[in-house]
């Protein structure tokens, strides 16, 4: 990268046919611009031109190697050019691994909008929760919720969810409802698999309780807890965003209103840092939408 910033220097200096005048095109002090032509001879081991006190003229060497800088350096920039118009509009099929529930109940009119705004943008989704290889496997990126295991991938932090207690009318006539965190132990708790031995972290200003849980049913499906819960089966500790029409429709009631649940933190997984133009806007459509960056 340094032998190009050399070389376009160099390019400058000689359309400008002098110092002072590439200086001032570039906003470089006339003695730094001197000092990085000499690096560039230096380093080439020839002369590329002759210096004058009114004027500069290529050696043989320098006219030769002026002609082909100009050439590469008209490339790098067509490049960059091209590339910019790419972030603009990028093209191409977008592959993506997403967890099925999460996707239907909050990502799909999120992603519908994104497709809208990129329409050179084709997509192939991949609803499973398992963790797919983004090394050995074709996706671009996948998307992913909770804690994330040790590993090589690259996370990006795309927003959280927030997680209140619900529960239906038929089941609080039926059992009451908790008055405070210590009476869910009484009752029948719908619990994800990935909370710790049917521990809820819960948090009401600056106070945190660990609430021990029980209830006959465990899963990995936030449709699936949801549904249970409208149908009455229990308590559960579900994100805000997908209760919206069950409390509409008067299927849920917020149980304890005053406690929320550790937010569940969303990530987008990508094997590399570097990704293409079609994943980088994406991440960033994602990241405006989920965290209101």
């Amino acid at each position: 990268m340094e032998l190009l910033n050399h070389m376009a220097y160099f390019v400058e200096v000689v359309k400008a046919r002098s110092f002072r005048g590439a200086a001032e095109a570039i906003g470089m002090p006339n003695s730094t611009l001197s000092r990085k032509i000499n690096e560039l001879e230096k380093f080439i081991g020839l002369r590329l031109l002759h210096r004058t006190t009114r004027k500069i003229e290529l050696t043989e060497a320098g006219q030769i190697y002026y002609e082909r800088s100009r050439r590469i350096i008209d490339e790098a920039r067509l490049a960059h050019e091209q590339l910019g118009s790419l972030l603009v509009q990028p093209q191409g099929i977008l592959r993506i691994s997403l967890p099925a529930d999460f996707a239907v109940v909050i990502l799909a009119p999120i992603i519908k909008a994104f497709s809208d705004n990129y329409p050179g943008i084709t997509f192939d989704f991949d609803l499973t929760p398992r963790n797919v290889d983004l090394v050995s496997e074709p996706y671009d990126l996948a998307v992913r919720m909770g804690n994330l295991p040790d590993s090589g991938i690259i996370a990006r932090k795309l927003g959280s969810l927030t997680r209140s207690l619900y529960a239906s009318p038929d089941y609080l006539v039926q059992n009451g409802s908790p008055r405070n965190p210590n009476d869910l132990k009484d009752h029948e708790c719908i619990c994800m698999r990935q909370d710790k031995s049917g521990e809820w972290h819960l948090q009401h200003k600056e106070d945190r309780i660990f609430v021990k849980t029980s209830g006959r049913f465990q899963m990995n499906s936030i449709g699936m807890m949801r549904r249970f819960t409208s149908m009455g089966a229990g308590i559960a500790l579900l994100p805000d965003k997908i209760v919206g029409e069950d409390i509409a429709n008067n299927k849920l009631i917020r149980v304890l209103p005053d406690w929320k649940g550790e937010a569940v933190t969303i990530y987008a997984l990508t094997e590399t840092r570097l990704v293409p133009a079609k994943t980088q806007v994406f991440i960033k459509f994602m990241r405006k939408n989920l965290s209101g960056e």
